[in-house]
């Protein structure tokens, strides 16, 4: 994700794949997908330090930030 174009960061499906196999892959995704709680959510799951990269709504989102805890007890 890091060298794909702005195209296909901002493209969901890709985006989607990308996160399930790496979580922190989020941290190149378009800050609309950043803030798609679907996308946040899968990042989360396979990698809770991916948080980190979600939008402040979705870092304030308890759902999301008790996956993300349980997959990596630092991303408080």
């Amino acid at each position: 994700m890091q060298f794909a174009s702005v195209e296909l960061q901002a493209n969901r499906m890709i985006v989607m794949e990308a996160v399930r196999r790496h979580g922190s892959a989020l941290k190149f995704a378009s800050d609309e997908l950043k803030a798609d709680r679907v996308i946040v959510l899968a990042a989360v799951r396979r990698d809770g330090s991916a948080l980190q990269f979600a939008s402040v709504e979705h870092k304030a989102d308890r759902k999301i930030v008790m996956k993300a805890v349980r997959n990596f007890g630092s991303a408080l």
